[in-house]
């Protein structure tokens, strides 16, 4: 692998494989961003129901006490 790194020409070494390598991440950076907002809106969704599922348990409980 060093001898490749070496046989490049350093322009390649100093300008393509940084900005390749930023495009890497940045590609990264995004797809973990959309994974954790994903999880976030699941988790959301799930509060929501549980929430709507507790208050329709509560209101039925009130309603069989009269």
């Amino acid at each position: 692998m060093a001898e490749l790194w070496k046989s490049l020409p350093s322009w390649v070494r100093n300008i393509v494989v940084p900005i390749l390598a930023l495009i890497v991440a940045w590609k990264l950076l995004w797809v973990v961003v959309g994974v954790v907002s994903s999880l976030i809106g699941f988790l959301i969704n799930v509060l929501l129901l549980v929430g709507i599922a507790a208050a329709v348990v509560i209101l039925v409980k009130k309603a069989a006490k009269n």
